[in-house]
């Protein structure tokens, strides 16, 4: 089951390489459903293809937006630059069967891969799929396990792609879920109770005291169909957050019920929450046939996941349960932050610690100084060590290291490290 990385940027990419992606997928931001942190550039697919046909990876790219009339144009010259470039994507990300046609016109030998945006829920719809060129669907999120099984049964010539990691959505483009929350009957199935149109009103309401001054109010429509509680603090409140989701316990029900490629979502997260992410599913997938070890691999990967910033974990729909949502903030609160990466060297250090160093080029993200206990986050497992010496790039011995000045630096650390990794400390 290939293991499917989200690639915002350069950086991202090389990180979900390092750390055990077997695919990468990324986009330009015109065309992308991730427009606003997309970072990639021409350029960078260009340099994107040759660092994944060397360390032999696969890479798709996303051209996922529902096009209007105003962006064909834009496509059409995308796919041409593409096609003048002979970039050889593994697969193209398309939701929208306009786009489907014109890549069919320009991009005739690369793979098509449905976006979960199409919403492929069912057998005839993968089927449909199928019919028209399509060699792979990201099925909904809204599908089951056993409707996973069920579609590659019968359908087995179709690769399956599934989200295991990552943001949950509570509705896209219409398809809103608000009548099955608050009365069970679903839109997305004909039945909207439509309650966006009710009027609602305010009851018991109460103002809190202290820093945070939250305010707790009972809403109720005027029939008195639907009550719910909302809390609002200084930050607002969070009645549509959706619980993040993580199938790390699942992966080998996943590659049972025909799973061919299990996706993380994440090109707008940090290259810390991607390095993270895709180390603990590459364990457990490492491990999947390993009884005696996987359950105290996934143990330890579990709490890697808890040290990221998430809303809470759940597992979706996969297992027919309703997903619940987290109204009263919008992430749970960790004790861990990002603080730097390790600059990666093109030469290889050879000597005699294995490639191990004791001073080493980190790029900073946040606050890093002498004394400070930290944590190395290599490529298969962790260190704790404490930072010794800071030297800038002036050559300068300082007292800390600040981010957001763009800068590298050298940190001496108290043990040897791996010259390559990931480095946090506890708030």
């Amino acid at each position: 089951m290939e293991l499917l990385a989200p690639a915002g940027n350069l950086e991202k990419m090389k990180v979900a390489l390092r750390f055990g992606a077997d695919a990468v997928y990324f986009g330009l931001p015109d065309f992308s459903l991730r427009a606003r942190s997309n970072q990639f550039t021409k350029e960078d697919i260009i340099e994107a293809q040759k660092i994944c046909q060397r360390e032999n990876k696969q890479f798709y790219i996303t051209m996922n937006i529902y096009a209007h009339n105003i962006h064909l144009p834009k496509i059409t010259k995308q796919l041409k630059w593409l096609a003048d470039n002979n970039i050889q994507a593994d697969g193209m990300i398309i939701s929208d069967p306009g786009i489907i046609r014109l890549v069919k016109k320009h991009l005739p030998k690369t793979d098509i891969h449905l976006s979960t945006q199409a919403n492929a829920t069912n057998i005839e719809a993968v089927k449909f799929w199928q019919e028209i060129g399509v060699t792979r669907v990201v099925l909904a999120r809204e599908v089951t396990l056993s409707e996973i099984k069920e579609i590659h049964q019968a359908v087995p010539e179709m690769e399956l792609e599934v989200f295991g990691h990552g943001a949950m959505c509570m509705s896209y483009s219409g398809r809103c879920i608000l009548s099955k929350w608050t009365t069970g009957r679903s839109a997305n199935l004909g039945d909207c109770a439509q309650p966006c149109r009710w009027q609602w009103q305010e009851q018991n309401k109460s103002q809190g005291s202290g820093e945070e001054k939250e305010k707790r109010v009972d809403l109720v429509d005027d029939k008195k169909r639907f009550g719910m509680r909302v809390e609002e603090d200084r930050h607002g409140t969070y009645m549509f957050n959706s619980y993040d989701l993580s199938l790390i316990e699942y992966l080998a029900d996943l590659k049972e019920a025909g799973v061919a490629s299990l996706k993380i979502e994440g090109r707008a997260k940090s290259v810390y929450y991607v390095g993270v992410v895709v180390r603990a599913y590459r364990q457990v997938l490492d491990n999947l046939n390993d009884e005696a070890k996987l359950a105290t691999v996934i143990k330890t990967q579990k709490k890697e996941l808890e040290k990221l910033s998430h809303r809470g974990y759940w597992t979706g729909f996969i297992l027919g349960d309703e997903p619940p949502h987290l109204f009263d903030k919008a992430y749970l609160s960790v004790q861990w932050k990002f603080v730097g990466i390790a600059v990666e060297k093109d030469e290889v250090v050879n000597n005699e610690n294995n490639a191990k160093l004791k001073v080493v080029d980190v790029f900073v993200h946040n606050k890093l100084a002498i004394g400070d206990e930290v944590e190395i986050i290599g490529i298969k497992d962790n260190k704790k060590v404490k930072v010794v010496r800071i030297v800038n790039e002036d050559n300068e011995e300082v007292e800390s290291a600040h981010g957001g000045l763009g800068q590298v630096f050298k940190i001496t650390f108290s043990d040897y490290v791996s010259n390559y990794f990931l480095l946090r400390k506890k708030c």
